[in-house]
């Protein structure tokens, strides 16, 4: 095996810390991801660059439907938290429904799209379905090497707690949880006021931060891309370096911070040490980057 690939970890002896279903929660904004290789006349017709990232407005209302009836599609149960877990769920392989997730979605053709497509991932994904707003998407518009990506969040936006959170049956899955994920999108050192740019810096900071539950410390980690990973504690801080690729083995890097989140959540399940964790995040972005989306081969490489 080439050092610049994935590398399987030593034999980890996981048989005796079996896990359970529902035992990883996550709650974010699902998104149908749909896929396809268009031309350039599509990316002109609504105004797209052959390589970003936007949310849909009024003048792309007509292309999530016209992507899927001109061109070859392909569908992904996307979203930033619901990737994660799903790619927790992938490292781990079983059971199955290890991790649940909450979000809202229409009820439309494309919801039930996404219903399938999470049942396929194994995820135990209960969503508040309603009828104001259409399932969220994000089309990926593939040129070449080049992806436009338009998102339309839609019913993503519409979660109502006191009609889904708050019922008895989704809030004992809750509790049924141990491990909890939900990300934040917040320009966290801006925000709270650090005065500096260092990422180290601002990890130590954040990981000083207020914190009710003083019976387990906070740790602060921040991914970089292709530079290291940076890892708050209270004793320290430290740098990981991410594992090596060639650019020519790099095919799409959107969803790699999310794999790193679901490669992580994974091994924390297992009670594993803070730099497993690490090392099953870096594991699974280098995976999800060598591939067009936020998808996977079959069974992980990793114990």
């Amino acid at each position: 095996m080439a050092a610049d690939e994935p590398q399987p970890a030593k034999k980890l002896k996981l048989e005796d810390k079996a896990l359970r279903q529902n035992i990883l929660f996550g709650m974010g904004n699902p998104l149908l991801d749909i896929c396809a290789i268009v031309d350039k006349d599509f990316l002109d017709k609504y105004g797209l660059k052959t390589n970003d990232q936007i949310l849909a407005d009024e003048k792309h209302k007509g292309l999530f439907d016209e992507l899927v009836k001109t061109f070859k599609v392909e569908y992904h149960a996307g979203g930033s938290t619901q990737n994660s877990v799903k790619v927790a769920q992938w490292m781990i392989q079983q059971p199955h429904k290890v991790a649940t997730f909450f979000g809202c979605i229409g009820r439309d053709k494309f919801g039930d799209i996404l219903k399938k497509k999470a049942e396929e991932a194994h995820v135990d994904a209960h969503y508040y379905e309603q009828s104001d707003q259409p399932t969220g998407t994000c089309a990926a518009c593939i040129t070449g090497d080049n992806r436009s990506l338009v998102a339309n969040l839609a019913a993503a936006n519409c979660y109502k707690r006191e009609k889904h959170l708050d019922l008895k049956e989704n809030w004992q899955l809750v509790e049924k949880a141990r491990v909890y994920y939900i990300a934040e999108a917040a320009i966290f050192a801006r925000e709270q006021g650090f005065e500096t740019e260092d990422i180290k810096e601002i990890a130590k900071k954040a990981q000083h931060l207020p914190k009710v539950n003083k019976k387990r410390q906070r740790i602060i980690v921040f991914t970089q891309g292709k530079d290291d990973t940076i890892v708050a504690t209270a004793d320290n801080v430290t740098a990981y370096p991410v594992l090596d690729i060639k650019r020519d083995d790099i095919v799409d890097t959107n969803g790699a911070g999310d794999a790193f989140v679901g490669g992580f959540l994974s091994q924390l399940l297992y009670d594993q040490p803070l730099e497993e964790c690490i090392r099953g995040g870096h594991y699974a972005a280098n995976v999800i980057i060598r591939r067009s989306g936020c998808t996977f081969p079959e069974a992980p490489d990793f114990h």
